[in-house]
């Protein structure tokens, strides 16, 4: 059974089938919605609680997490502006539905991966960890955050129009320095979605968070 409730954000939850187990925070990428990741949370974790909120920002009428100044140069203001309503929104929905932050993981892909990165450079004690889909380096930080105990997947393509690889890699050191456990997966693909990412996400996932697979079994 899935719900629609607002706690600052348009969202939806799923409860999980163990009340012990993992939780997904789904977040959409630019034109996309509340029910977007729902499948691919479902696919990745079978069984577990998904909390998938819809981004307040509108561009050309299609929802994002933050603003940006043009393609791949983001308003920084409104990137810290938006990563503060978002951790708020978590903390509620945390009360409101019974979640451990120490089991939730963040399922991004693109706009929402970019303010996931934002969410784990600011506030490393809001998620166990993270599977960032075609993510960018969301800001620099002055002093560089303790990721100790983090896992984290980045799955990128190596003809992504939007993603440079450079800038892949940039986010993979940053991410690494900082003391997660940081792995990089390459498809040979562009932006998009894959059938590739998808099974190197389930694996990982199996591996990292191992009490989200019981239910699989």
């Amino acid at each position: 059974m899935s719900q629609t409730t607002d706690l600052g954000f348009i969202h939806r939850f799923v409860p999980g089938t163990d009340p012990e187990g993992p939780a997904l925070l789904l977040l959409h990428g630019t034109g996309g919605n509340e029910n977007d990741l729902l499948p691919l949370g479902q696919a990745i974790a079978k069984g577990a609680a998904l909390l998938s909120p819809r981004g307040q920002v509108l561009e050309n009428g299609m929802p994002r997490f933050f603003r940006r100044i043009a393609e791949g140069v983001f308003d920084q203001e409104d990137l810290q502006l938006r990563t503060e309503q978002l951790r708020a929104f978590i903390k509620e929905a945390e009360a409101a539905y019974n979640l451990s932050l120490q089991r939730l993981v963040a399922v991004g892909f693109s706009n929402g991966a970019n303010i996931a990165a934002s969410l784990l450079l600011r506030h490393p004690d809001i998620l166990a960890g993270a599977v960032l889909i075609r993510a960018m380096v969301p800001f620099i930080p002055q002093a560089v955050p303790k990721l100790q105990g983090k896992s984290i997947l980045l799955l990128s393509g190596t003809a992504d129009p939007i993603v440079p690889p450079g800038n892949t890699q940039k986010l993979h050191d940053l991410l690494q320095s900082a003391g997660a456990d940081v792995q990089l997966h390459w498809e040979s693909t562009g932006h998009g979605l894959t059938k590739g990412d998808l099974t190197t996400a389930q694996t990982w996932f199996a591996q990292h968070f191992p009490e989200g697979s019981r239910a699989r079994q």
